[in-house]
């Protein structure tokens, strides 16, 4: 199975906001990025298209115009960030943000969750898919904090390492999942 997944395309929320699982538009560039999306993906066959439920996602797996059903999946959201959820970084208190950062693997932001529950979505959604579409090319819209855990995942590495990774809006990451063990085929293509 060979997996696309697609990081939405830029918001509309100022910058440096917390925003994880609450629904973000998508900003006014949606459709130079849209463009840009379907350039990069010409050609490809595609099988199947998951999206993540929150409207920055959906909007832009419906925007592509492939020919297959979109299928939400809630396991595709982005981290929740709980409490933090739409404040500005600097306003969450600065102690309890340097203990959540050296901790995101196994510690939440108040009422969230933490990295490690975000990636055991993202791997169940993997398992199910491997299940119902073996030797498909499936393209998956999501989230950034999603894309670097099963980057994480797939390499088998610590979540801790997670934001080594950039990743772009509206960039294209690869992964095969066919052989014995998965493979990165590009990042932020």
């Amino acid at each position: 199975m060979k997996l696309t997944l697609i990081r939405h395309t830029s918001l509309q929320v100022p910058e440096g906001v917390c925003y994880g699982q609450s629904d973000i538009d998508v900003s006014a560039s949606f459709h130079s990025e849209l463009a840009q999306v379907t350039q990069k993906l010409a050609g490809e066959k595609i099988d199947a298209v998951y999206a993540s439920p929150l409207q920055r996602c959906s909007k832009l797996a419906h925007a592509l115009g492939l020919d297959a059903e979109i299928v939400h999946d809630d396991r595709l959201k982005e981290l929740h960030f709980g409490d933090w959820e739409m404040q500005a970084w600097n306003d969450i208190p600065r102690e309890l943000f340097d203990v959540w950062a050296q901790s995101y693997a196994d510690m939440a932001p108040p009422n969230g969750e933490t990295f490690a529950t975000l990636q055991q979505r993202g791997i169940a959604f993997i398992e199910e898919c491997l299940q119902l579409h073996a030797n498909q090319h499936l393209l998956v819209v999501t989230h950034g904090g999603m894309i670097r855990a099963l980057i994480a995942h797939a390499l088998n590495m610590q979540l801790k390492g997670l934001f080594r990774f950039h990743i772009d809006y509206a960039s294209l990451t690869r992964m095969d999942f066919s052989g014995a063990v998965p493979r990165i085929e590009f990042v932020n293509r």
